[in-house]
C-alpha cells in the first residue's frame, strides 16, 4: 500500500474511533442527567397529589394524570419492585424513594410510559405502594437531537482534520519530500547527474530533511570518489604506458646487448679460434714451402708424419668447433649412472693418459638419472681425459681419479650428483673463473683445442643441470686428497629415483683401460 493510503487509513481510523469514543462515553451521562431531571419532576409532582383519593381505595391500579405522568399503585409484586426498592423505601418511611431506572426491577417496570424515571412512595395502608412515573418528552427529543449533532460535529471536525492533513499538511511535509527522493533515486539509476541532488531549499527541517542531507552528502563523496578513482584509473593507463614504452626499450636494449654479447663472444671465438689455428697453420705451411722449394726431393718420414698431426690437429678443431656450437633436445630416460660411467671408460679403453691412471669408482648400483645417456657419457669422457692428463703433467706418484655419484637434496630439490675428482696439482685460480670458456684454459682439454670443458657444461646445462669445478683443498680443507673435482648435478624428477639416505657402497670395481678398478 502506498504512504498516502496508509496515512489516509491511519487517520481516518484514529478520528473515527475518537469519535465513536466520545459519543458512547458523552451519551450515558446526558441520559443519566435526563433521568434526574425527570426524577426530581416526579417527586414534586407527587408531592402535590392525594394519592388516596386517587387510587379510590382500590388494592392496585394505575392512572394517567397528565401527559407523560402515570400514577400506579399495589404490592410490591403488582409493581415489580426488587427487594432493594424495597428496603430503601422501608428505611424512607414516609418519604419518597427515587427508583433505578424508572422503578427497574428484575424484569423492568410495566404500565409507565418507556423510558421514565419513576418515584415511589411506601405503604400507606395494606402493603400499598405508590409509584408515579414521569417521562420528559420533549427534552428526551432535544436530548436526541443533541446526540446526532454531537455525532455529526464528530464527522464534520474529522473531515476538516482530513482536509486539513491531505491539503496542507502532507503533501509539503511528507508526500513532496519523498516524491523528490524517488525522483533523485530515479535520476541516479539513469545516471543523470543533473538531478540526482535534492535542492536544500526544498528539504525540511525534520527526520525527513535529515536524510535527504545525508543522501546529498553520501552521492557528492560518491562522485568525488569516481572522480579520484577516473584520476587514479588514468594515472595507471599513463604509467601503463610509460612502462610498456620502457620495456619497449628494454627489450630492445636486452637484444642489443645480447647482439653485442653475441658479437664479443663471436669475436672471441674468432680469435681463439685464429690464435689456435695459426700455430698449425704456420707449420703446415713451413712444410708446404719446402715442398716447394725442393720438389726434386721426397718429403722425409719425420716431416709426413708432422704434416699428419698438424692435420689431424686441425680437424679436431673443426670438430670441437661443431659440438661446441650444436644445440640439440636432450631425449630424457631414466639410465642407470654405473652404466654411464662403465660406457665411458669403455670408450676410453684406448686412450693412454686412463690408461696410465687408476679409476676408483663409488657408486650406488641401483642409482639412477633421468638425462640423455650419450650426451651424459660424452661429458664424462671429456672430464675423465682431462682429468687423466692433468695427473699425468703434474708427475703424481700415484694419480687415481675418483668418480662418485648420490642423490641429494638442494634448496628443496632433488639432484643426482656425480664427481669426478683427481689428486693431481688442481686447478689455477686465475683459469677457475673462466674454465668453461673456450680457449682460455693454460692447458686446453684432451683434444688440444680448448672447447672440452665448454662442450660439456652447454650438454649439461641442456638437461637443466649445473657443471661445477672447484679445487679439493678449497672445498673441503684439512688433511686429506688434493686436486681438482668436477660435480655435475642433474634434476632428478623422474620416477625410480633413488633414495636420498642409500648406503654409498663401493660397487663392483670397474677395470680402467690397462688399470686396476
Amino acid at each position: 500500500m502506498r504512504i498516502r493510503k496508509k496515512l489516509i487509513v491511519l487517520h481516518t481510523t484514529f478520528s473515527l474511533g475518537l469519535a465513536a469514543l466520545m459519543f458512547f462515553l458523552l451519551r450515558p451521562a446526558i441520559q443519566d442527567l435526563v433521568r434526574q431531571a425527570e426524577a426530581e419532576d416526579a417527586a414534586y409532582v407527587l408531592g402535590t397529589l392525594d394519592v388516596a383519593s386517587l387510587s379510590e381505595g382500590q388494592p392496585r391500579g394505575q392512572r394517567e394524570i397528565a401527559s407523560g405522568i402515570v400514577l400506579r399503585w399495589g404490592a410490591a409484586a403488582d409493581l415489580n419492585l426488587s427487594p432493594r426498592a424495597i428496603a430503601s423505601l422501608q428505611r424512607a418511611g414516609d418519604a419518597a424513594v427515587p427508583l433505578p431506572h424508572g422503578g427497574g426491577g428484575q424484569g423492568g417496570r410495566r404500565g409507565g410510559p418507556p423510558g421514565s424515571a419513576g418515584i415511589a412512595l411506601p405503604h400507606v395502608s395494606g402493603g400499598v405502594y405508590y409509584v408515579l412515573d414521569r417521562r420528559l418528552g420533549g427534552v428526551r427529543a432535544s436530548v436526541l437531537r443533541l446526540d446526532l449533532l454531537l455525532l455529526l460535529s464528530m464527522l464534520a471536525v474529522y473531515f476538516l482534520i482530513a482536509a486539513a492533513l491531505e491539503i496542507f499538511v502532507l503533501p509539503r511535509h511528507v508526500y513532496r519530500p519523498i516524491g523528490r527522493l524517488l525522483r533523485a533515486d530515479l535520476a541516479v539509476q539513469q545516471g543523470d547527474r543533473s538531478r540526482e541532488l535534492i535542492d536544500p531549499r526544498f528539504m525540511p527541517q525534520d527526520e525527513l530533511g535529515e536524510i535527504m542531507r545525508s543522501r546529498n552528502r553520501s552521492i557528492a563523496a560518491l562522485r568525488r570518489n569516481e572522480a579520484e578513482l577516473a584520476r587514479t584509473l588514468a594515472e595507471l593507463e599513463r604509467v601503463a604506458g610509460d612502462l610498456k614504452r620502457k620495456n619497449h626499450l628494454l627489450e630492445n636494449a636486452r637484444r642489443n646487448l645480447a647482439d653485442a654479447d653475441r658479437l664479443a663472444s663471436l669475436g672471441m671465438l674468432s680469435a681463439g679460434v685464429a690464435h689456435e689455428i695459426n700455430t698449425p697453420l704456420a707449420v703446415l705451411k713451413g712444410l708446404v714451402v719446402e715442398m716447394q722449394e725442393r720438389p726434386d726431393r721426397p718429403l722425409p718420414a719425420a716431416r709426413a708424419a708432422l704434416m699428419r698431426r698438424v692435420v689431424d690437429r686441425l680437424e679436431r678443431l673443426g670438430e670441437g668447433l661443431l659440438d661446441f656450437a650444436r644445440v640439440r633436445t636432450p631425449r630424457i630416460a631414466p639410465v642407470l649412472v654405473a652404466d654411464l660411467v662403465a660406457r665411458a671408460l669403455e670408450l676410453l679403453r684406448l686412450d693412454d693418459p686412463v690408461r696410465r691412471v687408476r679409476v676408483d669408482v663409488r657408486i650406488f648400483p641401483g642409482l639412477t638419472v633421468p638425462c640423455d645417456g650419450d650426451r651424459i657419457v660424452q661429458v664424462l669422457v671429456n672430464l675423465v681425459r682431462n682429468a687423466a692428463e692433468a695427473l699425468l703433467e703434474s708427475s703424481s706418484a700415484d694419480p687415481t681419479i675418483t668418480i662418485a655419484a648420490e642423490s641429494i637434496v638442494r634448496e628443496g630439490s632433488t639432484w643426482v650428483g656425480l664427481t669426478i675428482a683427481d689428486n693431481g696439482p688442481g686447478i689455477a685460480p686465475e683459469v677457475l673463473a673462466t674454465l668453461f670458456d673456450p680457449f682460455v684454459s693454460t692447458r686446453l682439454d684432451a683434444k688440444g683445442t680448448g672447447l672440452g670443458l665448454a662442450v660439456a657444461e652447454g650438454i649439461v646445462r641442456e638437461h637443466g643441470g649445473v657443471l661445477i669445478a672447484r679445487n679439493r683443498e678449497a672445498h673441503a680443507p684439512g688433511p686429506g686428497p688434493k686436486g681438482a673435482e668436477f660435480e655435475v648435478l642433474l634434476p632428478d624428477f623422474g620416477p625410480g629415483r633413488a633414495p636420498i639416505d642409500a648406503p654409498m657402497s663401493a660397487g663392483p670395481a670397474t677395470p680402467g683401460p690397462g688399470g686396476a678398478g
